[in-house]
C-alpha cells in the first residue's frame, strides 16, 4: 500500500528483501498489526537517511516517530510485540516460558547462524567442509525436532515469537541442499517449515516493494 507521508509518520523500517534479520523483523511487525512504513533498500546504494539513523550500515533499522532508532532485529521484534501482541507470542503470562523464548531467539544468532553461513559458503564454493558444517547445523536442528515432537511448538504449548523468528534461517538451511533436506531425518521441522512458507503471513512478509528513494511516497508494510 502506498500513501503520501505526513510529518507525523508511523515508524519507518529500512529493509532488505532476503536478509534473514530483516525478514524476522518484518514478521514481528506484521504480527503486531501496527502501521509501519517500509523502505526497501539495496546495500549497493545505501540511502543517507538510513546511514544517518544508524551507522552500522545494515538492515534492519527501525526509526520511531519520536526519532528513536532500533537497529537490532531482536530488539525490533521485542519492541513490536511489546506495543501490541494480539497472539500473545511473548507469553508474558508465563515468565519462565517468556525467558526461554528470548533465549532461543538469541541462541539462533549465537549458535546456529555461524555454522549456517559456513555451510552455505561451503556449498557455494564447493568446499570439502560442506558435510562438516551441515553436521554442526544439525545439532541445533535436532533440538528443534525434539521440541516440536514434545510440544508441537519450539517453546511451550502454543506458538511464540521463537516459532516465527526462526523461519528465515530455517529457510536458508533448507535451500542449501534441497535434495538432502528432502530426505533429512527431521519430519517435524520439515512439516513446520513447509507450513510456514505457504502461509499468508509469509507471503505478506515477502511482498516486494519498490526500492525507496528520497521524496518517494510512503509504502506500508
Amino acid at each position: 500500500m502506498i500513501e503520501t507521508c505526513e510529518s507525523n509518520h508511523p515508524p519507518i523500517l529500512y529493509s532488505l528483501q532476503n536478509c534473514p534479520y530483516a525478514m524476522r523483523a518484518r514478521l514481528a511487525l506484521l504480527l503486531s498489526e501496527q502501521s509501519i512504513v517500509v523502505r526497501a533498500i539495496t546495500l549497493k546504494d545505501k540511502p543517507q537517511a538510513m546511514l544517518k539513523a544508524s551507522a552500522k550500515g545494515t538492515v534492519p533499522v527501525l526509526v520511531l516517530a519520536d526519532g528513536t532508532v532500533i537497529d537490532q532485529s531482536i530488539d525490533i521484534m521485542l519492541w513490536a510485540l511489546t506495543q501490541n501482541d494480539p497472539k500473545q507470542l511473548l507469553h508474558r503470562d508465563q515468565p519462565t516460558t517468556h525467558k526461554e523464548i528470548i533465549q532461543l531467539v538469541q541462541r539462533t544468532d549465537d549458535e546456529f547462524k555461524h555454522p549456517l553461513e559456513q555451510y552455505r559458503a561451503a556449498k557455494r564454493y564447493h568446499r570439502d567442509s560442506e558435510s562438516h558444517w551441515r553436521q554442526q547445523c544439525e545439532v541445533f536442528i535436532a533440538e528443534l525436532e525434539q521440541r516440536l515432537t514434545v510440544n508441537g511448538f519450539f517453546v511451550g504449548k502454543r506458538a511464540s515469537l521463537a516459532d516465527y523468528s526462526l523461519i528465515p534461517f530455517m529457510r536458508q538451511f533448507a535451500r542449501v541442499d534441497r535434495k538432502w533436506f528432502a530426505t533429512a531425518p527431521y519430519p517435524k521441522v520439515k512439516a513446520w517449515l513447509s507450513t510456514q512458507l505457504q502461509s499468508q503471513l509469509y507471503a505478506r512478509m515477502m511482498t516486494k516493494h519498490q526500492l525507496w528513494s528520497e521524496g518517494a511516497p510512503c509504502t506500508f508494510l
